[in-house]
């Protein structure tokens, strides 16, 4: 797919230039047709509404206000971090505006698709606007703009093992009984990747070249912490914000253990889930982690509500966004065409992960 592939509200070839009435016009009748394919395939979108619409009515419009101003500055402020990276990576090739429209599909995606098959949308999208971006120089970026948030993850998981007794030894209790199959599964491990490596060593070397171009702002301490590191952070913290917000809203008590709670929970169920967006999962482990300080009930409702308003807002950011940008027909085009070779690509690496797993078992 190229540049070509992308064409304006207009049919032309080029990115539709300027903002107009009539577009805003056209994104609001996209959300009308939306919600009547929605609807013939089988998705209840006027449950859906209906459910927005209750909590919406349930809570303070303040709350509601302050969330949808927090969740804006979460995605504004991670997409400048990747605009960075990626300006870094490709030069006067990057556009902002089209860098800020791929990350707010990509998370508007994630909460509707499973297995966050919005972040391999988004290297398609990137891989597509950015000529000289490849597919290996997407993840090599991803790894980068991934170092704040896995030290931030690292932070709320050390917090909860230390501020809850015993937890260390409920979550690793098999690795403390079993050393020696742990130190065997280990060392297995390091032996079929090291066999893996060594039977692709020419792609490997090549994909590598193309990673480290993706993560060249390392070489800028300076540039990563100023561009990079600090907005992730403005992300993260307003995404603590975003947490704070709801449960207030649900007189749950707003404690910095409480926000970690949620955060931690939110996590791990974001890791074992393949539920879009972790639906059904997050509200599980909400519950338990907020059992000490409110009801199932209200922990519930809470989880809920902010599930609910969070994916209506990425949603509706993401179409504003993609059509503003690259207009009706490049916006829809961009996305179909990015969503059908995302999901070639994602069946590609799971049929390799099959395949050396197989090899394995053969051996």
């Amino acid at each position: 797919m190229s540049d070509a592939a992308i064409t304006s509200s207009d049919g032309s070839g080029d990115l539709a230039p300027g903002h107009s009435v009539r577009r805003i016009l056209i994104i609001l009748g996209l959300v009308v047709v939306g919600g009547a394919f929605a609807t013939l395939v089988g998705w209840d979108i006027r449950g859906w509404f209906s459910d927005l619409w209750d909590t919406l009515t349930s809570i303070s419009a303040a709350y509601v206000i302050a969330a949808i101003v927090a969740i804006t500055v979460q995605t504004t402020a991670t997409a400048f971090a990747w605009f960075s990276i990626l300006c870094y990576a490709y030069g006067d090739e990057v556009r902002w505006m089209q860098v800020y429209a791929a990350y707010a599909a990509c998370v508007g995606m994630n909460n509707i698709l499973p297995a966050n098959l919005g972040t391999f949308v988004m290297f398609v999208m990137l891989t597509t606007v950015i000529a000289s971006a490849t597919f290996a120089g997407m993840i090599g970026g991803f790894t980068v703009e991934k170092i704040f948030f896995t030290l931030a993850g690292t932070f709320v998981y050390l917090y909860l093992f230390l501020s809850v007794p015993g937890s260390f030894d409920i979550d690793f209790s098999w690795l403390k009984e079993h050393p020696w199959a742990t130190v065997i599964l280990v060392v297995a491990a390091v032996f079929v990747l090291v066999l893996a490596v060594r039977g692709s060593r020419p792609k490997v070397l090549e994909w590598w070249g193309q990673a480290k171009e993706g993560g060249r702002v390392l070489a800028h301490p300076g540039a990563y912490l100023v561009r990079v590191f600090v907005p992730s952070l403005v992300g993260w913290v307003a995404s603590l914000c975003v947490v704070a917000i709801f449960l207030a809203a649900y007189a749950i008590p707003v404690t910095f253990h409480s926000v970690m709670t949620v955060v931690g929970s939110n996590s791990i169920s974001n890791t074992v889930s393949v539920t879009p967006g972790g639906a059904g999962v997050n509200q599980a482990f909400n519950v338990a982690a907020l059992s000490d300080v409110t009801d199932s009930q209200t922990a519930t409702a809470y989880s809920l509500a902010q599930q609910l308003v969070v994916t209506a807002w990425t949603i509706l950011m993401a179409l504003v966004l993609m059509i503003w940008v690259f207009g009706r027909g490049g916006g829809k085009k961009l996305v179909l065409q990015s969503y059908a070779e995302a999901k070639q690509k994602a069946a590609e690496q799971k049929a390799k992960k099959e395949a050396a797993k197989a090899g394995g078992r053969v051996t």
